[in-house]
Parts: structure tokens; sequence; C-alpha cells
């Protein structure tokens, strides 16, 4: 039977969301309703309310999220009702080129939405409402694909389950997975929000040295000093890429680009040593190009990209979730503020100012019943 749920909707671009009362579908075969327990802020869904990216209109957006299996479809095989899971903007066919050679992140198989013609997921009165990166998370529940999710263990907190959603995941992976960063390796940070912080303990736990954080915000670099930066640039203060090349002797061999603005991308390019690799993470507004040296890549310096930290998420979710409960994640620090739904908007203003690391949404629900009449609710977080 359909459920009820609040969520924000955002129904036109450059105005808040709305939060209102909209209606949830049953799970299909392959799909998964979770009651979610918290989810977090994150400047990507704020790139699409302000029209710095495109997407279909009315939708919920929302994706770095973490909750408790509600209710699944008839061939759901990877959770069950109770599972405590994650879920992950990466979700997979597993049987395309990509999923099958290695890079199931880079996956864009339409075969995990609702066929045309089927019924939507969500809906507002007789309005079908779309899902932001296939998720919808800014909601008291969710429906999605169970190649969205992954089952974690239960004794992890569920506020902090949801940071590894995608900043965790994103920050990390990106200096992990996408660069591939060595012991001894040097490597700058620029932008020490949530994936840039992400990125910090991935540079520690590669062995990098010297990890060098950039920002504007002197609260923010004392949070990357905590978590491993061994030198910091206050952004505001002179000139950045002179700063890191007196603190390396000549620059960095990885640079990592947390922000998304065009300057600060070409900026990571600038501050390379001779063969070194600029991995672009934030989402520069699309239609914006960057412009590097040509001449610079006679010096074997490369400029790409990372999607969602080169995942393999249902690999490497757990895996961050075992860390944090071995004490080598410090994620705890990381939350800046804990609010409602509510405070939406708050939210994304502080954001616009970089004012905090991260605000998570944390819904409390009461227990539900399950698709097989068990009951389960959210956890605690």
């Amino acid at each position: 039977m359909p459920r009820r749920a609040r969520a924000a909707v955002l129904r036109e671009i450059g105005r808040p969301v709305e939060i209102e009362e909209i209606e949830i579908d049953d799970p299909g075969p392959f799909e998964v309703r979770i009651a979610t327990a918290a989810v977090g802020v994150c400047h990507s869904d704020l790139h699409f309310i302000v029209g710095d990216y495109e997407t279909d209109l009315p939708v919920v957006p929302g994706h770095e999220a973490a909750g408790v299996v509600e209710a699944v479809g008839a061939s759901v095989t990877h959770v069950e009702v109770g599972d405590h899971v994650i879920t992950c903007m990466s979700v997979f066919c597993g049987q395309c080129k990509l999923c099958i050679t290695g890079r199931p992140h880079l996956c864009d198989d339409p075969t995990t939405d609702r066929p045309d013609g089927a019924p939507p997921r969500l809906r507002s009165g007789d309005t079908a409402l779309g899902q932001l990166y296939h998720l919808g998370s800014y909601a008291e529940q969710m429906l999605v694909h169970e190649r969205a999710v992954v089952k974690i263990r239960r004794d992890m907190p569920l506020d902090r389950a949801a940071l590894i959603g995608c900043a965790v995941m994103t920050g990390f992976g990106a200096v992990t997975n996408t660069a591939r960063v060595q012991i001894g390796d040097s490597v700058a940070i620029i932008g020490c929000g949530g994936i840039g912080l992400s990125a910090v303990l991935g540079a520690v736990a590669a062995g990098a040295h010297p990890i060098i954080a950039i920002d504007l915000h002197a609260e923010k670099l004392d949070l990357a000093r905590a978590m491993g930066a061994t030198h910091t640039i206050d952004a505001g203060n002179g000139n950045v890429v002179e700063a890191v090349r007196t603190i390396t002797g000549g620059g960095v061999e990885y640079a990592f680009e947390a922000i998304g603005l065009k300057r600060t991308a070409e900026q990571a390019f600038e501050m390379l040593a001779v063969g070194g690799d600029a991995v672009i993470i934030g989402m520069v507004p699309e239609g914006q190009m960057l412009e590097v040296s040509a001449a610079e890549l006679l010096n074997e310096k490369t400029l790409r990209g990372s999607n969602m930290g080169s995942n393999r998420f249902r690999i490497d979710m757990p895996a961050l979730v075992d860390r944090y409960l071995e004490g080598l994640l410090p994620l705890d620090t990381m939350i800046s503020r804990r609010i409602g739904l509510d405070e939406l908007d708050e939210a994304f203003d502080e954001m616009r100012a970089g004012r905090l690391a991260r605000s998570v949404i944390v819904f409390d629900q009461p227990s539900r019943a399950g698709s097989t009449g068990a009951e389960s609710s959210p956890g605690g977080v």
C-alpha cells in the first residue's frame, strides 16, 4: 500500500525547496523502501537548485543518506526488512561494458529506472515527482532500486553513515581510487568542506606527505589539521599556488579541487610539480571551460575528473564503516550541526557562506511495519 511522507520538493529553479507531503508507491520487484534516518546536506544538490546543472522538475533532491529497510520487492536479494543501509547515487546495472570492466560508478544504463508507462515511484497529487540521482533523499522515506543501496553493520551510527554515502566516498575515493596516491606523495587539497576533509582523510590513509589543506575559513583549516593535514593555507592571504610551491619546493604531485569553481580548478593544475596530477572533484558549473597552459602538458602534467571517488560502493562503503568503528576515520567532528527537514534552506544558505563542514538532517520516525509484517525503525543516530 502506498505511503505518505514529508519531503523537500524542488519545483522552480532558483527558488527554495517546498516541504510537503508526498505519496510513495509500493516497491516494485527490484525496489527497496527505506525509512530515512539521516541525510547530509551536499553542495551537489545546491548546484541543481540554483541551476548550475539541469534537471527535470518537479524533483525531490538529496542523495547522501542512510536508513533502515522498511519493505522490499519480491525479487530483491541484497537486503531484507530491518537491514541498515547507505544509499549511493552510483546506481549500477551490473551488465553494461562499464560495469563489467570495473567502472560501475560510471554506469548510466536506464534499466534501474521504472519502465515507460509504469506508475511513478513518487507523486504529489496527480503529478509525478523525479528523484535526483535516482534517490530523492530529502524525504522521510525513499523508494529506490536495490542496486542503489549497500547493507552495513547495525552498530554504525546512521548520521555518520550518511556522510559515507557521498562526501566521504567522494573525497576519500578520489585520493585512493582515482589518483591512487602512494606513501610519500605530496598532496594539496583545495576546499575543506565535507568532501575536501574526506580527501584529507584519504591522503592520511595513503601515507601522503606533505598534505596541504587550502580554504578561506580558519575553522575549516583547523578541522583539516585535526584530521591530519600537515600544512594549511589561508586562500584569502596571498598567492595560493606560490604558497604551495614554497612548501613543497616546486609543486605537489597531486592536487585535488573540492569546491567546483573554474579558478580553483585551474589553480589545482598550476600548483603541480612535473608529472603531477590535478583531480577535479568539485562540480564546475555546466558550460564553463577550464584553461590550462598547453606547454605544461609537455611536462606530463594531467588534468582529470573524479566521479564519486571512482567507487565500488558495495565494497568501499562497508570498508569505510569499518574504518570509522576502528577509530581510523574521524567523522564525528565533520558534522557541524544536526537539523530537521524544515531547516534545509537555512542549511543551503550556510553552505553558500562557506561557514560549515556538513549539516545533517536527522529524521525522528516511529517504527513502521515492513512488507513481511515485521517491525523496523530508522535506528538510533
